[in-house]
């Protein structure tokens, strides 16, 4: 199979084509992200003869339509958005979307006696050698001989022949050559992936939500409506909203047409929202509504729905692309309903002992207990059932691992599980018996607080565990470590006091070697030993600024931070011994946490 050709096309047939919606630019409604100066030089560029690149079009395969004809697929550029962005805005004098979702004009101006091209200013905008705007000069009809005329007029001292020349060779800038690498419609996305990552410069992968989001922004429900640009619209602008509320006032402002439609009255309500803790990238929507609309668990699958793939006959239908695009924008309108995402992050993840998005390390856990949320949604499950068990299954998975690997394949098959009412419940109890066994969480959860690294999940889940449970920070029973930040964990045995003793860093920062500590009280600790601090604080004066003042209290304080009692005698001599012990106590209070979800 011919994967792909390679074509030369002149800029204004480049153009033409994107004019007439021949070529799509999915990324047309984005914030442009090129500065004003790098239009300047690409346009340098052209005009000198220097190669400016190939820009990368993707056809969509021919769809079938009702009536057994055959629909020609649009071309999608996949690569040189940018470039083909700027061209439109020097040369045709098109507006682009700024960073605040304002739409204005980049204007290029040039000087025939010098050659020069520069961003329009009032230089170039009052000084008669320059063209303000070469846009003017570019355009259809352009009278060059008229035009000649009255500059000289204005620059009498201007070579009228060498004016000329210049100006018929800004003009020429049209018909310059740039290559357009055209890939086969019939090319799976992972060849197509691979082709765009060894032809891209920076190396930077695309992703099927990339070309699932192409093929939402170039799909008419009806021919020539703006059906898929205002759906990808109602997604990319949720996405921006999420992370940054005041961009609302800025979208308000300046896309009227959107502000018109439902999308935008949907998502309102981000404009007064600060919880960062979910932050879903467009991305996560579409893996999230996959799962929940379509019961796929792979983003090419979604792709090739959207472009009306049939797998069984392996053609393309029409019919089934409209029906998939309802699906999506239904499973869109779940993901992005107020109710649903502030339920989903207060009764859910916060509810689950979690503060902060980086307790999760991968958005994959979060995208697949959302899933599950909006499935025992639409199977009308019993909110208390169903709130239980979504804990349940977000926590049973960082610890498990269950959202790491093939975990598309693992998505897929679990959402198939939960078809019922009733389902839900039945489906966790079995991965519970399956995984959550006596030997796991008395060897092989312990075994997991022996690694050395703080951002795994294993020890933001007994964080999350003491969260919840409103365990007291280490020698401070008036702290709770939910109040804490992670700024406040130090090690129970001190790391120079380690080191000083021969021990590296494979040793000392092992996950059980940490706990939340206010960071005034580890400051007077400092690099003493273990037993020697904790005998200063079981004299109950107040060493260090603890406030422990009974056997009873540091009990309970140790108990709260899964700390073993052998810590108040505890020297160099005393440390693995320490850590195996520990490592037991956290997996017990991880138990004890799970098991009041």
């Amino acid at each position: 199979m011919e994967k792909y050709s390679i074509n030369n096309q002149t800029v204004s047939i480049l153009l033409s084509w994107v004019q007439s919606g021949v070529v799509a630019i999915p990324e047309i409604q984005r914030p442009f992200v090129w500065s004003k100066s790098q239009v300047r030089n690409l346009m340098d560029s052209l005009y000198q003869g220097y190669p400016v690149g190939y820009i990368i079009t993707w056809q969509n395969p021919h769809v079938r339509l009702k009536d057994g004809t055959t629909s020609q697929g649009k071309h999608v550029l996949i690569d040189g958005q940018q470039r083909i962005t700027a061209l439109r805005a020097a040369i045709l004098g098109k507006e682009v979307m700024n960073k605040k979702y304002k739409y204005e004009k980049i204007i290029i101006s040039f000087n025939p006696v010098t050659e020069e091209f520069k961003v329009k200013d009032r230089g170039t905008e009052r000084g008669a050698e320059w063209i303000t705007n070469i846009s003017e000069v570019l355009a259809d009809g352009f009278n060059q001989l008229a035009f000649l005329e009255r500059y000289i007029e204005k620059n009498p001292d201007a070579d009228k022949s060498t004016v000329l020349d210049r100006i018929l060779r800004l003009i020429q800038v049209k018909n310059k050559n740039i290559g357009n690498i055209v890939l086969s419609a019939d090319l799976p996305i992972e060849i197509v992936n691979e082709i765009f990552i060894r032809i891209n410069k920076s190396g930077v992968p695309l992703s099927s939500a990339d070309f699932a989001m192409s093929k939402i922004a170039v799909y008419e429900k009806d021919l020539g409506d703006e059906y898929g640009m205002s759906l990808r619209k109602f997604i990319d602008y949720f996405c921006n909203l999420a992370i940054e509320p005041i961009h609302f006032k800025d979208i308000e402002e300046n896309d009227t047409h959107f502000v018109s439609t439902g999308y935008f009255d949907h998502i309102s309500w981000l404009r007064s929202d600060s919880d960062d803790i979910y932050d879903p990238d467009y991305n996560d929507i579409l893996r999230v509504t996959a799962l929940t609309e379509f019961n796929r668990g792979k983003l090419s699958d979604l792709v090739a729905l959207l472009s009306g793939r049939n797998f069984e006959t392996r053609d393309n239908h029409k019919e089934i692309a409209d029906e998939s695009f309802k699906k999506l924008e239904t499973g869109v309108y779940k993901f992005t309903r107020e109710y649903h995402f502030k339920h989903f992050v207060q009764d859910i993840l916060r509810a689950a002992g979690y503060k902060y998005k980086d307790m999760f390390g991968s958005k994959n856990v979060i995208n697949y207990a959302y899933a599950v949320y909006l499935r025992a949604r639409d199977i009308q499950e019993d909110s208390v059932i169903a709130n239980k068990y979504t804990k349940r299954l977000l926590v049973l998975s960082l610890l498990t691992g269950r959202h790491s690997g093939s975990f598309e394949t693992q998505f897929e098959h679990d959402i198939k599980q939960i078809r019922k009412k009733g389902d839900l419940e039945n489906f966790i109890k079995t991965i519970e018996e399956q995984t959550l066994t006596d030997i796991y969480w008395s060897s092989t959860l312990p075994d997991e607080f022996n690694k050395t690294n703080i951002t795994s999940p294993y020890w933001n889940v007994f964080v999350a565990a003491q969260n919840l449970l409103g365990k007291p920070s280490f020698l401070s029973n008036a702290n709770k470590i939910e109040s804490m930040t992670t700024a406040q964990v130090h090690h129970v045995f001190p790391k120079n006091y380690l080191v000083k003793h021969g021990f590296d860093r494979s040793d000392y920062n092992k996950i059980a070697n940490f706990v939340y500590l206010r960071d005034d009280i580890n400051i007077k600790v400092s690099d003493l030993e273990p037993a020697d601090y904790m005998s200063r604080v079981k004299e109950y004066m107040g060493a260090f600024g603890s406030d422990l003042m009974s056997d009873k209290e540091l009990s309970e304080n140790l108990n709260s931070n899964a700390i073993p009692n052998s810590l108040l005698t505890a020297t160099h001599e005393d440390f693995f011994d320490f850590m195996a012990e520990r490592r037991k106590l956290m997996a017990l209070i991880v138990k004890e946490y799970y098991e009041r979800l």
